[in-house]
């Protein structure tokens, strides 16, 4: 196992330096990763550089239409995870169920759902982030800079508000690959008041 994230770290610092990317930032021992801003399939491959840099697994949630054939065995080897999107409870459960016996958990999650710019961020990483209680860890990425990196992790309180605004804050300087494309940090439970 070791000799394996050896490989990986060594090919993702290669890749990483012919891209003219770097990584920043912390590895955090357990989180809800949430990745953004979300603007491009080349954001996996950023993801995977960033976890394998720093000989780290992260079990990277992924709409169950990515594993169809070929693709699929590519997925599962890098510790992508099949979401069925009509059953996700099921994945999460199983996932969960994981996080309670591993002593480094990190759950990369698209908050943003989709590459497209949509009106709001998906909950789910708030809710799992509240019944679990595993913080949150604000990933990133930021085209301008080359950067891909670990943000900061810390608890959320509850208030939706004001998590959200301190997740606005971080992200408000950060642009994806297609910065067109990017969906503002704003979950829907915002404006409804739930």
């Amino acid at each position: 196992m070791r000799r394996h994230f050896f490989l990986r770290r060594n090919l993702a610092r290669l890749a990483l330096r012919l891209g003219r990317w770097r990584t920043a930032g912390d590895v955090p021992a357990r989180g809800i990763l949430v990745g953004a801003p979300h603007t491009s399939n080349w954001d996996w491959v950023l993801t995977m550089l960033l976890a394998w840099d720093n000989s780290v697994q992260i079990r990277l949630l992924v709409k169950d239409s990515f594993f169809k054939g070929p693709l699929g065995v590519v997925m599962r080897s890098t510790g992508a995870v099949e979401l069925d999107r009509s059953n996700p409870g099921a994945t999460i459960r199983a996932l969960l169920a994981d996080a309670d016996s591993d002593e480094t958990f990190l759950l990369g999650i698209a908050a943003e759902g989709t590459r497209s710019k949509g009106e709001y961020w998906k909950s789910g990483f708030y809710r799992i982030s509240q019944q679990t209680g595993i913080p949150v860890t604000l990933a990133y990425l930021d085209r301008p800079s080359r950067t891909v990196g670990w943000g900061p992790t810390f608890p959320l309180t509850g208030d939706v508000g004001a998590d959200m605004q301190r997740i606005r804050d971080f992200y408000a300087d950060k642009q994806g690959i297609r910065p067109e494309l990017t969906t503002v940090p704003r979950l829907r439970e915002e404006t409804s008041g739930a």
